[in-house]
């Protein structure tokens, strides 16, 4: 398990009935633990941050997570809301797409289609994933597989009052940037940003200052680089400005695996209440 990092000073020995053996990640929300269920199964936990409540949308949310078709995702297996809050999930046992980088043909493809396989699952449940990024993207001996997804979007992400970023901003939609309500588009805007950074080793707004950044999300048009069909076809209408200009990620896989089919996507997309 090389991703793998021995536990911190001052990290747990154990999360309810998980024992820890070592860090898998950390971010603004908690951090990620290699655990281990009672029967020896290895798991994910994530513990949230000090002081982040399970309140009922994340609860609601988390329970919803559960449900989810388990088709390209790290499955949520188990949550509490007692003491310090954990999340328990699937394990992946692989590098991520951050860590990863450039892919190319076959493998671009194969990547583009289960990603947009993974987001389409969590839209039909009826949640967001929120924080769609390279990091959250593993790429395990079954394939690429979606982690971190519903909890971004019941904690909030985007622009707070504070004028503090909450998410991952070279690959947040306007919108989320604007601190107004998201909808499944937003996934959609982050989808696109990931695949153009998994073809080219840069998303399609760079990697600069935060303000440059923002400035080109909301004003400027993406650097794609050159794509292959039938990703060409479809990754600029999902980098659309405005959110109802983008198309479902339903009608991007159904294009992405039948790309004979003539003319691009539409673009109504389901609104998340």
């Amino acid at each position: 398990m090389p991703n793998v990092e021995p536990l911190h000073e001052g990290d747990p020995a154990a999360v309810g009935p998980y024992r820890l053996v070592g860090r898998l990640g950390a971010g603004g929300h908690g951090v990620v633990y290699l655990g281990q269920a009672r029967n020896g199964t290895p798991v994910a936990v994530k513990a949230l941050r000090e002081g982040i409540v399970m309140g009922g949308r994340l609860v609601k949310d988390v329970a919803t997570a559960r449900t989810v078709e388990p088709f390209c995702i790290a499955r949520v297996l188990d949550a509490s809301t007692s003491g310090r809050a954990y999340i328990v999930s699937e394990y992946v046992d692989g590098p991520s797409l951050e860590q990863v980088g450039r892919h190319t043909g076959v493998d671009l493809q194969r990547l583009a289609v289960a990603t947009a396989t993974a987001l389409d699952a969590i839209h039909q449940a009826g949640l967001l994933h929120g924080d769609f990024k390279p990091a959250n993207v593993l790429l395990g001996p079954e394939g690429p597989k979606v982690v971190d997804f519903g909890i971004a979007a019941a904690l909030g992400s985007g622009m707070k009052a504070t004028s503090t970023i909450v998410g991952t901003p070279a690959y947040m939609a306007p919108e989320q940037l604007a601190g107004k309500p998201v909808g499944t588009p937003s996934d959609v805007f982050a989808w696109a940003s990931v695949i153009v950074f998994a073809a080219t080793g840069m998303p399609p707004f760079g990697d600069d200052s935060l303000p440059v950044v923002i400035n080109r999300i909301v004003n400027e048009e993406p650097e794609i680089g050159e794509l292959p069909r039938p990703l060409r076809e479809v990754v600029p209408a999902c980098l659309a400005k405005d959110p109802s200009a983008r198309p479902p990620i339903r009608d991007v896989l159904l294009h992405l695996t039948a790309p004979q089919r003539k003319g691009r996507p539409s673009t109504q997309s389901t609104p998340y209440h």
